[in-house]
């Protein structure tokens, strides 16, 4: 409200103006952004804190690098998307796993170039249920 008052614009005015990357930055929810063959473009703080890396450290790194999947299985998955919605293992910065929901791209359009996740970090609560 106070900044409302203050630069005399609408909240719908304030939405419309702000960047995605400040939206993406500012969601509490592990959040990657990625090019559909997986090179990280953002990680948001919250993703960068649960697999305990600088955010900087992210951005630039390729699918493998974070993803404990076969690069074998890299080029034949050839999309992101083969991942939606299944339990992906991460790999944590001092060496450990991190097992979370992938969850499949919030981008609607198949034809957009980029892929946007979210995680849902599974790993305390496998590690409990597992006999």
């Amino acid at each position: 409200e106070r900044r409302r008052s203050r630069t005399g614009e609408t909240p719908t005015e304030v939405l419309t103006r702000l960047p995605a990357v400040v939206v993406l930055e500012r969601i509490p929810v592990p959040t990657l952004a990625m090019v559909r063959d997986g090179m990280i473009l953002f990680a948001n703080s919250a993703f960068a804190e649960m697999v305990g890396y600088e955010q900087d450290q992210l951005a630039g790194s390729a699918f493998p690098e974070i993803f404990h999947i076969e690069p074998a299985a890299v080029t034949a998955l050839s999309e992101v998307d083969a991942l939606a919605n299944l339990v992906v293992e991460l790999q944590h910065s001092e060496g450990w796993t991190v097992r979370a929901k992938m969850s499949k791209s919030a981008l609607m359009r198949r034809d957009d170039p980029v892929v946007l996740v979210t995680f849902e970090n599974l790993t305390e609560r496998l590690w409990v249920d597992e006999p």
